[in-house]
């Protein structure tokens, strides 16, 4: 991070915090439930200030389980869903988008299948019916498919040779074998080739339903015309669907340390354990616990004593994620190989410093000023409001969360995080998958052929 940006970056947080506490009504957020004649609901931060509309969605489930021996379908129907539409091939279709300057996406997750869209004010009756279109009339033309079935390919076959995605890989399929979280979204490079046109529709006809669907807006829109634009986007598509339900799941492996050995200068390191999901009401004090222990940059207590004083890596953290159906707590890095062994003896000692004493009372000031008074600065355009609002709705948060979110962060007391450290951080019990020749280690499992 270059001076100039870290002094900017410090000058706005410090504006901010200063906004906020000077005038706290500034920071509420007017969320309306907008529901359209047809039934269809959506929350909406209205801003007529900018002349842009951003729209985010989601089909909770949808998309979570591929058929088997088509794994990667999903995704493919993510990169193929604006490759032409109704009247409008592929070419048309994205010359329409770039003509009227309209975003529209589609990704594929394990939890749910999402759409996003951002226009202007005065070309939203086009991009509204090209998102109709994408949803209600994909063609999947079959210079499209192949075209994108080949993008997806290359960059699978380009990760396989990544360290980093290799133990990403490892890690999921250890922790969650059996189980949808422990297969790769995009497929694989014999599943890719055998989906179909009729697959990609099947998926659309089968997976699209408006009894899962989320939709979230901000920006220059009224709720009126909000309600008019969720009929002409959504109204058309099934009023129910049937998508095979995700079972919960715990994690796997817990206490192994699994080696892929790879010809590398660097060994890569991942270790994890069963965390939080978002909806436990231990998840406000993880994320304080998570902020010192390794989520918190150069300020965490794991780069201080990996990075910082003995040099051993450029970076290292740790990160919680809550699913759907199950939950994680994380650490990574990489380091020298022959340094492998004194990293990973650190990064545990840290996790078992943390279960044993908490924090400081300064480690707990610090981390609820950060948590709370960064978090506007993830309100900075249209599109993230639409996203945070999307991700609030789906967490099942309530309409009142943003405004409550720093009062459940300044709740959190010593005691709340001495509880949570010794409920999640085992070091004993962490999954350890490591990539690349480290020294001074001894795995419970090596894969052959790895080299």
């Amino acid at each position: 991070m270059n001076a100039l940006y870290r002094t900017s970056l410090v000058a706005a947080t410090a504006l901010v915090l200063t906004v906020l506490s000077a005038a706290p009504s500034a920071w509420a957020i007017d969320i309306k439930r907008v529901v359209s004649p047809g039934g269809i609901e959506a929350w909406l931060v209205e801003d007529h200030k900018v002349p842009v509309i951003a729209l985010e969605w989601a089909f909770e489930g949808a998309g979570g389980t591929d058929p088997q021996g088509k794994e990667g379908l999903a995704n493919l129907a993510s990169h193929t869903l604006d490759e032409g539409a109704g009247p409008y091939d592929s070419q048309a279709f994205q010359t329409r988008l770039q003509d009227s300057a309209v975003s529209l996406g589609y990704s594929a997750g394990r939890d749910a299948f999402s759409g996003s869209l951002r226009t202007l004010s005065d070309r939203r009756d086009e991009a509204f019916d090209l998102a109709r279109l994408s949803l209600a009339e994909p063609r999947f033309d079959a210079e499209a498919i192949e075209r994108m079935r080949a993008a997806v390919l290359s960059s699978l076959k380009r990760d396989l040779a990544d360290p980093n995605y290799v133990g990403r890989r490892l890690f999921y399929s250890t922790a969650f074998p059996d189980h949808p979280y422990g297969g790769e979204i995009r497929g694989t490079l014999d599943s890719l080739p055998r989906i179909t046109a009729d697959d990609l529709r099947g998926f659309v006809k089968s997976q699209f339903g408006r009894d899962r669907l989320v939709v979230a807006a901000a920006g220059d829109i009224a709720p009126d015309d909000l309600a008019k634009a969720l009929d002409r986007i959504f109204g058309g598509l099934p009023a129910k669907t049937s998508v095979a339900t995700i079972p919960d799941v715990a994690p796997k492996g817990l206490g192994e340390t699994i080696l892929a050995p790879r010809p590398t200068a660097q060994t890569v390191m991942l270790m994890g354990q069963p965390g939080v999901k978002r909806d436990d009401p231990d998840w406000y004090a993880a994320s304080v616990m998570n902020y010192v222990l390794g989520g918190g940059g150069f300020g965490s207590r794991l780069m201080e004593e990996v990075r910082e004083k003995r040099g051993l890596s450029y970076g290292v953290y740790s990160y919680l994620i809550p699913m759907d159906h199950t939950a994680l707590v994380m650490a990574g890095g990489s380091t020298v190989n022959a340094k492998a062994g004194q990293a990973l003896d650190i990064i545990r000692q840290e996790w078992a410093r943390m279960a044993k004493d908490g924090l400081t009372d300064e480690e707990l000031a610090d981390a609820k000023t950060y948590l709370t008074g960064s978090f506007p600065l993830q309100l900075g355009s249209t599109q993230s409001i639409a996203r945070i609002l999307l991700q609030v709705q789906r967490d099942r948060l309530g309409i009142e969360y943003l405004d409550q979110r720093d009062r459940y962060i300044n709740a959190v007391t010593q005691d709340d995080i001495r509880r949570v450290a010794k409920r999640l951080l085992d070091p004993a019990t962490l999954l350890t998958v490591l990539v690349g020749r480290p020294e001074g280690v001894t795995p419970t499992k090596t894969l052959e052929g790895g080299s």
